[in-house]
């Protein structure tokens, strides 16, 4: 049997490329033999990441900047991967973001960052990236949920979690859209994850507990926890699967 996890010849575009998930992602792609377009604001980040892929595991990597609440913007992130490579294959919108507000003073402002990077991004990422996917007649693409796009959580939360219940409706609604065009599409749901912006958790003892006892598994996760089932979800392992949320979270969904 051949290798089905091997991602040879593909080209992925990655957004959020340059976030802690999604550079962890972006690399992943290069291990399994993508080439890999990595895509946010900041052009540096992009380029560091690019250059990371091309050293770390010999696979094409590009920096392209982009911003996934400017449809103009991705239009021009597509056009020039098609120019470059002439198709797109994968698809990972890693890309979010959480502002935390108590629920009776939550600024609607707030509000509508939250639903313009993690909701309309998302829609706005796969529309144009997607009318590739059709006119090839094919395409993998892998949104970025989490756990609380299904269970609720205190804390200032509730913006978020309605972005990421609206992420997974939206991956469930275009798998079924899209299916007759052949473009899959999936979503990855983390509970906590240690990146950048929650390093503060991992740094702190006390802290770090609470947080992995709540894990059925009793560690929090990392970003390389994620790879394999973004892996699996853009090669041929995945053929019969769309419309899918795959939650890596230690067991915490289990409950």
């Amino acid at each position: 049997m051949k290798d089905i996890f091997k991602l040879d010849g593909k080209i992925a575009v990655v957004t959020g490329g340059a976030g802690g998930i999604g550079e962890a992602l972006a690399l992943g792609l290069g291990y399994h033999g993508a080439t890999v377009v990595v895509s946010s604001r900041n052009q540096q980040a992009i380029d560091a990441v690019a250059a990371r892929i091309k050293k770390e595991t010999g696979s094409e990597a590009l920096g392209v900047a982009s911003d996934v609440t400017d449809e103009a913007s991705l239009q021009n992130l597509v056009d020039t991967v098609k120019a470059r490579y002439g198709r797109i294959d994968i698809l990972v919108n890693a890309m979010g973001m959480n502002i935390k507000r108590d629920a009776f003073e939550y600024p609607l402002e707030d509000w509508d960052k939250l639903f313009d990077v993690n909701v309309k991004g998302t829609m706005a990422a796969c529309k144009v990236v997607g009318r590739v996917m059709r006119d090839q007649q094919g395409g993998a693409i892998v949104n970025l949920s989490s756990v609380r796009g299904i269970r609720g959580y205190t804390g200032g939360n509730t913006g978020y979690c309605a972005t990421k219940g609206a992420v997974e409706l939206i991956t469930k609604a275009l798998a079924l859209e899209w299916a007759p065009h052949r473009i899959r599409v999936n979503a990855l749901g983390p509970a906590l994850v240690i990146t950048p912006g929650t390093r503060h958790i991992a740094e702190n003892p006390e802290l770090a507990a609470k947080y992995a006892a709540a894990v059925p598994m009793g560690r929090i996760g990392m970003p390389e926890d994620m790879v394999g089932a973004v892996i699996y979800l853009c090669s041929d392992a995945s053929s019969f699967v769309t419309g899918q949320t795959i939650y890596v979270d230690g067991g915490l969904t289990a409950a």
